[in-house]
């Protein structure tokens, strides 16, 4: 059953994580994805490791876990850009695409003539999508984008970590993320129009804008409100009680959504007159008088174990969760039963175990065609399918050292 791009064509010519997240999301959906990389090197993140893939023998291997983290379902095609020949390979490819995605500095592709103006001259249909870190104009755009800088610019930092200590990047790069998340909409938006225009179209997406956009209730706080929010640690700035607690064998998530729950809660807690109390009655009270309460609440879920406690509150409905380490996530029975880890067979490692993509269409599943490539592992028969050289011009290429194939 083929998924719901099947039949598009997306040419990757980015790196680390927001294009290559993007590429991988869209090679889930069916989407045929050819990664342009460097010969010698490819993708930075190859080398960003320990750890590093062990093969069958349990031998490492220079695969670094990050690198197969964002990067299966893709074809991987070997190609110099700074050689003229290598550029007119991937001009080629470009103009036999659907889906173009660059990460470079603003106007870095134009010196090789695989910027959107030059492009769409040649293939009016194409969808370019550009992923910088500020944008393609402003007074930033010419300057690099990483994900720790941004969430620092971006506001994210301000608003994470504890209020008496210093602010917290999050523990995965959100920023790049949520980057690739944005473009596979947009790109599949820019697909639906060209497909009943034929006007493909160029996508403008910058790791800070997206990071000042999903700042979402907390950019509504300030824009409306006019206070600007600090860092509450676990705590939520809209709902009390909402928050992580200490038990007395370790901590716990509590996330009392409503009113009726914090009746509940109340009364599982051993003081129902808090619901009665008019500082704690509605949930704009006890934003109000958020000290008093979690002064309170404290001592009650320091007095039991993070057992009782979640067995207690999911009795009565009350949303609480334990706070897990990698290892716990993994061994959840509601992970393991959604089969959130998907085993693929790599060249080097049979049962490369990877973290499956969340979506469940009824219809047209998601595909785990194959696990990350080997660097430029389908050189040769990219060349051939796509561009129709035959086997002496593709020689001739690799002995120019324009492209390459595995080692």
């Amino acid at each position: 059953m083929s998924g719901p791009l099947a039949g598009v064509r997306v040419l990757e010519l980015s790196r680390i994580l927001a294009g290559p997240w993007a590429g991988q999301l869209l090679a889930d959906f069916g989407a045929e994805v050819i990664k342009i990389e460097r010969p010698g090197s490819g993708d930075d993140t190859r080398g960003w490791g320990p750890p590093w893939l062990r093969d069958d023998q349990g031998r490492e291997t220079g695969e670094a876990a990050y690198f197969l983290a964002a990067n299966r379902g893709k074809r991987s095609v070997a190609i110099d850009l700074a050689d003229p020949r290598g550029q007119q390979l991937v001009r080629d490819l470009a103009c036999r695409s659907d889906v173009l995605i660059e990460n470079f500095r603003v106007g870095g592709l134009a010196r090789y003539g695989l910027d959107w103006a030059t492009l769409r001259e040649h293939h009016p249909g194409l969808v370019y999508c550009s992923i910088t870190g500020f944008g393609q104009d402003g007074p930033r755009a010419h300057q690099a984008g990483y994900d720790a800088a941004v969430q620092a610019m971006g506001g994210l930092m301000s608003i994470t970590g504890e209020p008496d200590g210093g602010p917290q990047k999050v523990g995965v790069a959100v920023a790049d993320l949520m980057a690739g998340m944005y473009a596979v909409s947009a790109i599949q938006a820019a697909l639906l129009h060209c497909r009943s225009t034929g006007e493909g179209q160029h996508i403008d997406l910058s790791l800070l804008d997206t990071q000042v956009a999903w700042l979402a209730n907390q950019a509504a706080n300030f824009l409306i409100g006019g206070r600007v929010p600090g860092r509450q640690g676990t705590a939520h700035p809209n709902i009390v009680p909402y928050q992580s607690f200490a038990c007395a064998d370790g901590h716990l998530m509590l996330a009392v959504g409503n009113d009726a729950q914090f009746a509940r809660f109340a009364r599982l807690a051993g003081h129902p007159e808090w619901a009665e109390d008019q500082r704690f009655r509605r949930n704009r009270d006890r934003v109000a008088h958020r000290g008093e309460l979690i002064a309170a609440i404290e001592p009650v879920m320091a007095g039991r174990a993070v057992s009782d406690w979640l067995e207690a509150l999911a009795a009565e409905g009350i949303p609480a969760a334990p706070i897990n380490d990698l290892d716990a996530v993994f061994d959840d029975p509601q992970v393991r039963h959604r089969e959130m880890v998907r085993p693929m067979d790599h060249p080097l490692r049979k049962g490369l175990p990877l973290v499956a993509n969340p979506v469940r269409f009824s219809a047209t599943p998601v595909e785990y065609r194959q696990a990350p490539p080997l660097l430029g592992a389908d050189t040769r028969d990219v060349l051939t399918e796509c561009l129709d050289l035959d086997d002496e011009r593709i020689d001739v290429l690799v002995q120019a050292g324009v492209v390459a194939g595995p080692s």
